[in-house]
């Protein structure tokens, strides 16, 4: 018998007795003749909770075009791969949405939130916090637009707290595709006004 007895050999394999048979802090799959450790996640081996990203596009529109599809929230699932709704909850006194229900799904991502914005007074930029959410911790985030040569600089912020850990590769290619939305679908969708 291998050093992995405790695990069961045979197909079909029961997947959660194995794991109910598992040591402490790790579980061995059996591929073949050959063996496979997986660690668990935990808060010392999981990828970090908190989501930092930034980044900025040129793009060829004015501050006011970008502007003009960034508070369009009803459209969003036009021209987003991976919102799937926004709903304008209610607007503040200067008529710009202030709460703002969202359906995303993005990678390993999917979930309903709300989010309140405050918009800033030159109307170049806005700044959104999580008011409530069932996968996220809090979320926080802002666009700031800057004119340039050619157009419209954008930075983009956010930063995620999700309530349970992701495994590295399904965090990158969630990170990808909320930022290829942010910006790159921005983008295209601002250029095409």
């Amino acid at each position: 018998m291998s050093r992995h007895s405790d695990y069961p050999r045979a197909w079909p394999y029961d997947a959660a007795a194995a794991y109910r048979q598992r040591p402490a802090t790790s579980a061995t799959t059996h591929l073949g003749a050959r063996c496979v450790k997986l660690e668990r996640m935990s808060d010392d081996n999981g990828a970090p909770e908190v989501w930092p990203t930034r980044d900025s596009t040129v793009v060829a529109a004015t501050p006011g075009d970008v502007m003009a599809v960034i508070a369009d929230f009803p459209a969003y699932p036009e021209w987003s791969t991976s919102i799937h709704l926004a709903e304008v909850l209610s607007t503040g006194s200067d008529g710009r949405p202030d709460r703002v229900r969202f359906k995303l799904e993005a990678g390993a991502i999917v979930d309903e939130y709300v989010l309140a914005y405050s918009w800033s007074a030159d109307d170049r930029g806005l700044e959104w916090r999580l008011e409530s959410s069932v996968l996220q911790k809090s979320q926080r985030g802002s666009y700031r637009l800057e004119p340039v040569e050619g157009g419209t600089r954008v930075d983009y912020e956010l930063e995620l707290e999700l309530v349970v850990p992701v495994i590295g590769s399904l965090r990158t290619r969630a990170e990808r595709r909320i930022l290829a939305d942010a910006l790159s679908e921005l983008k295209r969708r601002a250029e095409a006004r």
